[in-house]
């Protein structure tokens, strides 16, 4: 009843004509027509006023079709057709409703679920329930079972386990431990959990998410102004017609029934709705897209450009290799640089790190700790002095009161480090000798080369790879993952000129640093890494992976190819349809009532027509196709 009540014009129509029906059964005919014939003229005047407004807003519409044909329907006489027709325009918007919100139920679903109120934890363990906006950083929140993470923070209990498909796609739940980063808007499993917030709430990863799809349901996509821009074509023919039929059969009532059955639903109902379930689609997908413009220009893209770091690799440097003298074990050359390097905050020193601890190295204190920057650092470990950083410092560092013989220990080490092609080396040193070297490589990502290679299987034509990083790096990946061009040590403002370069549009570009929002902001489509990239990025683009795994681009740019093409199919049916009842009409098989109601079943075939969308076509690539595709073997690159 609430949302019958939403649709006053719907309600009003019923009514007139339960009251018209009743009247003329009891025989009261003439006071029956009149109630339906003003009732019809209001709502035919409150549309012609309607389209006056949007001619004059630049809008060109087809509500002079509906008026047409309510107007010559009540002027042959034929009110009941003309009642018919209100009927189904008021009704339209109903089912238009009802037909969007079964498309978007996946896009509404993330900003129902967004959480209102946080359960904060003070010193003496009491617990307080505040808005979530009022989270601070640094505050230890109670997360109970089955709650929505209300802001980014990190574990405080030992281990949690929490469902993130809604924001990262993850369909299986994730086992988390003490410190690890846990990401708002994940559903906490059955225990209770506690968290110190990193984030406000304004600046977390869900009310991000919540802030893209309210942006995207408020907006309007291009296909459907090119919907609005077939009225003209169609106005014309559907007026050629009716006038071509009156003129060749002299009777006036082939007017009202050609124009009765030309009215515009099909056009106003399929292209938003169809738009609408692709939107639904991609959010499901795990990809915010921030307008059914986007899905567009997708379905027409004919160049990729693509980031390196982070977008065709993981963006984090790991250790591939280690190398030691005689007398140490790869285990000792790791627990010296970590006990240096722990102290920098360089990605380098703390991938480094992280990686000895992975393999469950000792990492001991250090003390009288240096860092110069670019070379190296230097700490006093054990009573040793150990410096870790480039081969032509490490030596001096660790030893700045005496000259090393470096040919003593150079000529052994060297022999066995020829550093691995696109990887770069950390040499690490003791007391003026050098002892070992850590190599460091940032991963292609598994699924990279697939990718590239399903983008081509749905019609990209060319692929680029935009760089800041230096030319041999660049093209040791584009070996790895099958780039059409190269182009290196861009600087931000460059790869901005490099997009605006590429012949062959549209244009889509991906990325995820701070450094890609300009170039993402001005390329046709921009795609944004969001699972790891930067807040930058995110809200420079038109879409958002929410997922870290660059085949849900794939994934998208078929979901955005079937979108248009479910549209265009559609709105041709629509068209098609009606245009066949049209002549139907005009050679006097079609009574204006009979017409009225069969342009009703068009407009069902209109609505299920596009709610096709909602699932995927025949051939449409998959992230799972995509995965199946890709190489099992992790490939390593220079970071």
């Amino acid at each position: 009843m609430e949302r019958l009540r939403a649709y006053p014009w719907v309600i009003a129509t019923l009514a007139v004509g339960a009251v018209g029906l009743t009247l003329l059964a009891a025989g009261l005919d003439d006071t029956s027509r009149w109630i339906v014939v003003a009732w019809v003229v209001l709502v035919a005047a409150t549309q012609a006023w309607d389209m006056v407004r949007s001619l004059r807003a630049g809008d060109v519409g087809l509500d002079i079709l509906a008026v047409l044909a309510i107007s010559a329907a009540v002027a042959v006489g034929e009110h009941w057709a003309a009642l018919v027709v209100v009927i189904m325009l008021t009704g339209g918007e109903a089912l238009e409703d009802y037909a969007e919100r079964r498309a978007k139920r996946e896009l509404t679903a993330l900003l129902d679920r967004a959480p209102r109120t946080a359960h904060r934890v003070d010193s003496s363990g009491t617990v307080t329930d505040i808005p979530v906006e009022d989270v601070a950083i640094g505050d230890i929140l109670l997360v109970k079972p089955a709650e929505v993470v209300p802001v980014d923070g990190e574990l405080v209990d030992d281990t949690a386990v929490l469902d993130e498909s809604s924001v990262t796609g993850e369909s299986l739940p994730v086992e988390h431990v003490r410190g690890d980063r846990i990401v708002s808007g994940s559903i906490n499993g059955d225990g209770v959990a506690h968290i110190r917030a990193t984030a406000l709430a304004a600046d977390s990863q869900y009310q991000q998410i919540v802030d893209l799809v309210a942006a995207a349901e408020e907006t309007r996509a291009p296909m459907v102004r090119l919907a609005d821009r077939y009225a003209v074509p169609f106005t014309i023919v559907a007026v050629a017609i009716a006038l071509l039929a009156w003129w060749v059969s002299g009777d006036p009532r082939r007017l009202a029934e050609v124009l009765v059955v030309a009215t515009p639903c099909p056009l106003l109902i399929a292209a938003p709705v169809t738009f609408v379930a692709g939107m639904s689609r991609s959010a499901k997908a795990g990809v915010v897209v921030k307008g059914g413009g986007v899905l567009e220009q997708l379905a027409r893209v004919r160049t990729v450009a693509l980031d390196k770091t982070g977008t065709l690799t993981h963006g984090r440097p790991h250790i591939t290799r280690v190398v030691a003298t005689d007398g140490l074990t790869e285990d000792d050359i790791l627990a010296l640089a970590a006990a240096a390097e722990q102290y920098s905050a360089h990605p380098i020193a703390v991938a480094l790190v992280a990686g000895a601890r992975e393999r469950g190295t000792t990492v001991q204190p250090g003390t009288d700790v240096t860092e110069e920057t670019a070379h190296g650092v230097a700490a006093t470990v054990g009573g040793r002095r150990v410096a870790v950083g480039k081969g032509t410092w490490v030596v001096q560092a660790s030893a700045p009161d005496a000259i090393a013989d470096a040919s003593r220990t150079d000529a052994p080490l060297a022999a066995q480090s020829d550093v691995t092609p696109g990887a770069v080396a950390v040499h690490v040193a003791v007391d003026g000798e050098r002892v070992g070297i850590v190599e460091l490589a940032d991963a292609v990502r598994d699924e990279s080369a697939a990718v590239l290679t399903a983008l081509r299987g749905v019609g990209v034509e060319r692929i680029v790879m935009l760089t800041g990083d230096a030319e041999a790096t660049a093209q040791h990946v584009a070996a790895e993952v099958g780039v059409d061009e190269v182009r290196a040590s861009l600087l931000p403002q460059e790869k901005v000129a490099a997009v605006a370069s590429l012949p062959e549009r549209p244009v889509l570009m991906v990325g995820d640093g701070v450094n890609d929002a300009p170039v993402l902001a001005v390329a046709d489509v921009g795609v944004a890494m969001g699972a790891t990239g930067a807040t930058a990025a995110s809200e420079s683009a038109d879409a958002v992976l929410l997922v870290d795994d660059l085949g849900a681009l794939v994934r998208l740019v078929g979901i955005s190819r079937r979108t248009v093409r479910v549209a265009l199919e559609s709105i041709w049916a629509g068209i098609g349809l009606s245009v066949v009842l049209m002549l139907v009409a005009a050679f006097g098989f079609l009574p204006a009532l009979a017409g009225a109601a069969m342009q009703e079943v068009v407009d069902l075939v209109a609505i299920l027509g596009a709610l096709r969308a909602l699932t995927p076509g025949r051939g449409e690539p998959t992230l799972a196709s995509v995965a199946h595709a890709a190489e099992p073997a992790q490939q390593s690159i220079a970071v």
